[in-house]
């Protein structure tokens, strides 16, 4: 018996390994292709926040040399790729260093943040990284990226991405070993995102779908101007900003449309204009404050 589960470990390996060079062909096509990027990078994030199928299951479940059981992932048992993806490349990082490698070189793009907070945020806690401005941008996009997969979540009304809250917030945010690897803004920051969601994943306060559009469209009525009777410039702006961040996905067709519409009215061109000028030259002005006080600050 012994004997046979010695001749399956290697089949595990292999599966493991050929899904992570699966991984690899699809981001580097994202990287060649930039009309087909986004595409690329969103199909990438949903095969791996797949839930494994029963086949693949046999082939991985208990016939490691570690053992991976669902009953790790969350109160559902349910068991996604990415947590299994993520177990590999804590215990054979080498397999993950060219998905990483791949994933910086996106890093600006949609759904990169999503797939590095996934596949890498045991990793994370697990290494040990000497380059100080590294670790801050690989805490900080496992920060960004969570925060995007559990809105996900909550406008899906599902758990799928339970795991990735439980092993912050019992494995990372209840364990200074792990906690203090990461630096001071980006505990802050995972704090707060662990507090901001806490209710949804752990006292089963859902946001429902009807609730959920509602709050959509009052927020959407805020963003149009007008006349006098209209919301404030500040109000519409603080409006795009709440949907922006309640409602990620979707932000880019909807800023689109937007726009669209506002072409189509010519009478506001002047202002918009303006203001876009306006903002401009408060975005110098501040960066070069900066600038002069943070060369002040070297003196």
């Amino acid at each position: 018996m012994q004997q046979q589960e010695t001749s399956l470990r290697p089949r595990s390996s292999a599966y493991l390994n050929a899904l992570s060079q699966e991984i690899e062909k699809k981001l580097q096509r994202a990287l060649a292709s930039s009309s087909q990027r986004r595409n690329l990078l969103q199909e990438l994030f949903a095969d791996i926040a797949l839930e494994v199928d029963d086949r693949a299951k046999d082939i991985i479940l208990c016939r490691e040399e570690y053992v991976i059981s669902p009953a790790e992932y969350g109160t559902n048992g349910r068991l996604c790729f990415y947590d299994v993806l993520a177990d590999y490349y804590v215990r054979v990082p080498e397999s993950g260093n060219p998905i990483l490698d791949l994933i910086v070189q996106l890093w600006c793009q949609s759904f990169a943040s999503h797939i590095f907070a996934l596949l890498f945020h045991k990793w994370l806690f697990d290494v040990q990284l000497d380059n100080a401005d590294v670790l801050l941008r690989y805490s900080s996009a496992l920060v960004q990226g969570a925060t995007n997969v559990f809105w996900i979540d909550i406008q899906s009304n599902t758990r799928r991405f339970q795991s990735l809250f439980q092993y912050l917030l019992d494995e990372v945010a209840l364990e200074l070993t792990r906690l203090n690897k990461i630096p001071v803004q980006a505990q802050r920051d995972l704090y707060l995102l662990l507090s901001r969601f806490i209710f949804f994943y752990n006292s089963g306060m859902e946001l429902r779908m009807a609730t959920s559009t509602r709050l959509k469209t009052c927020l959407y009525s805020f963003t149009s101007p007008g006349g006098p009777m209209y919301p404030t410039r500040a109000v519409r702006h603080a409006a795009w900003d709440a949907l922006d961040l309640l409602f990620p996905v979707g932000r880019y067709p909807r800023h689109l449309i937007s726009l669209f519409f506002r072409i189509l009215y010519p009478w506001y061109w002047p202002s918009s204009c303006w203001n876009f000028i306006v903002s401009c030259l408060k975005a110098v002005f501040y960066s070069l404050l900066r600038l002069i006080f943070s060369g002040w600050g070297k003196l």
